[in-house]
């Protein structure tokens, strides 16, 4: 882990890397990635939207809403860009807060009608204007974010009420930053304050420590009101509102039978990184990084039924099952396995378990082993490193040694580095999907999950080294065409990531009714977009800024406007007269065809020798305890008679060196094995 002053300097080379390969200025490239992380670790919703407005003791960067408990969040910024870390001072905190208090008063009065249309700040003053006009403010928050420090007594701010509207006040400073950097899984440290009566189910000995308690409504409901979604953010889906049976029933045993909900009611699964018991009564009094892994319907449910429909909850008892993990090295893995064991409430697919994918080991694979073309005459080849959980690449750098860490990052700069979140995005618009990608990047990864599970499934060659390559030449489209719209003449501020989005799948939509297929392959040795691609996404770049910033009658807001299907279809109908195409852009489908059997085969054979790697590595001990593990089923038949067969002679030391079809089957019987709850004694 690093210090703060390792992670101010990260940021700082963050910043930069980030600016420059997408055309930004510092300060934007810091507002949005603060945003990033926000949004991550659940201090902000899906429904953030960056958009500036300065004016007349007014200012403001950005702002979301949480629709369920009726959150408004104002966002500014003061971005110090100094080596050093500076300190935050009281005197530019009030003038942060009080511009942002200025300009939600404003925008409740009417503030956008003197505000041009076609501006993102239009969107942001208009809907503040409505939420307010239709009673949806419940509070109000302003949210100053910066690089430096603020001393403790300012961080944590007091409320006060304007208006019969509550008012918060928050510092997201350089520390707290650090401490959603440090979680690895995203999630920020918080405390929760509960008194709730437990039974302690096991011993220091096991891997984790459980409580048996039961929650009451009205806590659920405050717990749930002071941290929002930071107590799903690890959970395997989001709340579906009273859309299904479960749901339904669940509103309808809150009203009607109250009493009866522990009885009806599953509860909840929950994990805490930590806990604290009174030491009088033995209570649970307090769970750090309390998260809810199963139960986040009944959670939702209890609490819109309270804050929604004037409910009273008092009567509603939940049990609750908490787990605290003593390795958090394992908590990931622990929290994945008892969501996919315990959700029954409702259909889980596999794609909801995407962080266990082998998508990710493959993609960090391929990034760690393949090297990007050397361009510009360098002699130097360098990676695209594959950041699956924040913070991976800084802690790559934690433990090396000056010339080690000054290797390293010649070899995976920072302009190299994606994250799964990029990735999606990405991948969601050369598949036309930009409606998808400007929902945000909850909505986006979720359905880019769909897709790569239902790929694998249909194909487990198909995360290869061709996949990769082109993976990466997409991420490079990306970079470049915001580039492109940040030094465009007709590019006047506001709606770049709905430009970049629509413009992307534009193109792919173009090249597709050609029948050919975008020569990525190009794009990877060049290590840059071809002279002809740019000048094609200069003329698409235009005409499809032009076309959603002026959205049908009906939709005032833009920023909804491009979340909307409807605005795809519309884009699709642009009609452009290209120059003649230059054809070393496009590959036949044919070559393609060839390109992609050809990887897959490469990948078939390394798969093939890493299984036997892996039976050859494990000891026999390891096939002692799984063959005995199989015949402790009782009788049943798990194994086929082929497969017990292979594993007694491997458990007896028969076979010295296993077949590549001896390996397959022996390293998918442990990987089943380990799926139904075996582990090594």
């Amino acid at each position: 882990m690093s210090d703060l002053a390792e992670f101010h300097e990260d940021i700082l080379q963050s910043i930069l890397a980030d600016s420059e390969s997408r055309g930004l200025l510092k300060a934007q490239s810091f507002f949005e990635m603060v945003c990033e992380d926000l949004i991550t670790a659940g201090d902000l919703t899906s429904n953030y939207a960056p958009a500036d407005y300065s004016k007349k003791g007014m200012e403001v960067s950005g702002f979301d809403y949480d629709e369920e408990r009726k959150i408004l969040t104002l966002l500014n910024y003061h971005f110090f860009q100094d080596n050093s870390i500076q300190t935050l001072t009281k005197g530019a905190i009030d003038t942060k807060l009080s511009r942002l208090r200025a300009f939600y008063q404003k925008s409740t009065e009417g503030l956008f009608k003197n505000i041009e249309e076609t501006s993102e700040a239009y969107a942001m003053a208009f809907s503040i204007y409505k939420y307010a006009e239709r009673g949806q403010i419940q509070r109000v928050r302003l949210m100053v974010l910066t690089d430096g420090k603020a001393t403790r007594n300012l961080i944590d701010l007091p409320s006060e009420t304007i208006g019969g509207i509550q008012f918060d006040y928050r510092v997201i400073d350089l520390e707290y930053l650090h401490k959603i950097y440090e979680s690895e899984s995203g999630s920020s440290v918080f405390e929760v304050s509960v008194n709730l009566p437990c039974l302690k189910v096991n011993d220091k000995r096991h891997a984790y420590q459980s409580y048996l308690t039961v929650i009451d409504g009205d806590t659920l409901v405050r717990i749930y009101e002071d941290f929002g979604q930071k107590l799903f953010e690890q959970n395997v889906r989001t709340f579906l509102q009273f859309k299904g049976n479960v749901n339904k029933g669940l509103r309808n045993t809150i009203e009607y039978k109250p009493d009866m909900f522990f009885a009806y009611n599953n509860g909840i699964t929950a994990t805490a990184a930590a806990v604290e018991l009174d030491e009088k009564t033995g209570n649970l009094k307090k769970l750090w990084n309390f998260q809810i892994v199963n139960g986040g319907q009944t959670t939702s449910a209890i609490y819109a039924a309270n804050k929604n429909s004037s409910l009273s909850v008092s009567d509603i008892a939940v049990q609750m099952k908490l787990s605290v993990v003593r390795d958090q090295d394992h908590q990931d893995d622990f929290i994945s396995k008892v969501a996919e064991y315990a959700n029954t409430q409702n259909k889980i697919n596999n794609s909801d378990f995407f962080s266990n994918s082998p998508f990710h080991k493959d993609m960090k694979e391929y990034s760690a082993r393949i090297y990007a073309p050397a361009i510009g005459g360098s002699q130097r080849r360098t990676h695209w490193f594959y950041e699956r959980v924040r913070g991976e690449y800084l802690n790559s750098q934690a433990y090396l040694k000056a010339d080690q860490k000054r290797k390293f990052l010649l070899e995976n700069p920072k302009t190299q580095v994606i994250d799964k979140t990029l990735l999606s995005k990405t991948e969601n618009l050369w598949l036309q999907r930009p409606d998808v990608v400007s929902k945000g990047a909850q909505e986006s990864f979720k359905k880019f999950a769909e897709y790569i599970t239902g790929l694998l499934e249909k194909d487990n060659l198909a995360i290869n080294e061709s996949f990769f390559r082109d993976a990466i030449s997409r991420v490079i489209l990306f970079r470049t065409t915001e580039r492109i719209i940040t030094k465009a003449d007709w590019y006047d501020g506001g709606f770049r990531a709905q430009t970049v989005a629509y413009s992307i799948a534009y193109l792919s939509a173009v090249v597709e009714s050609t029948g050919m297929f975008l020569n990525f392959d190009l794009v990877w040795e060049q290590q840059e977009l071809p002279n002809a691609l740019v000048s094609m996404l200069e003329m698409i770049t235009a005409e499809v800024y032009q076309t959603i910033t002026h959205p049908p009658t009906g939709y005032a807001n833009i920023t909804q406007w491009t979340k909307n299907p409807g605005c795809w279809e519309r884009v699709k109908q642009i009609d452009i007269e290209f120059p003649e195409l230059d054809a070393s852009l496009f590959v036949d489908r044919q070559e393609n065809k060839y390109k992609a059997k050809e990887s897959k085969e490469v990948k078939a054979l390394d798969q093939g020798i890493d299984r036997q790697i892996f039976v050859i590595e494990k000891p026999g001990e390891t096939w002692q305890q799984l063959l005995a593990f199989y015949r402790g089923r009782k009788g049943e038949r798990v194994l086929s008679g082929m497969q017990l067969d292979i594993l007694e002679k491997m458990a007896d030391s028969k076979i010295s060196y296993p077949s590549e079809k001896q390996s397959k089957i022996l390293f998918q019987i442990y990987q089943d094995a380990e799926k139904d709850g075996f582990e090594i004694a």
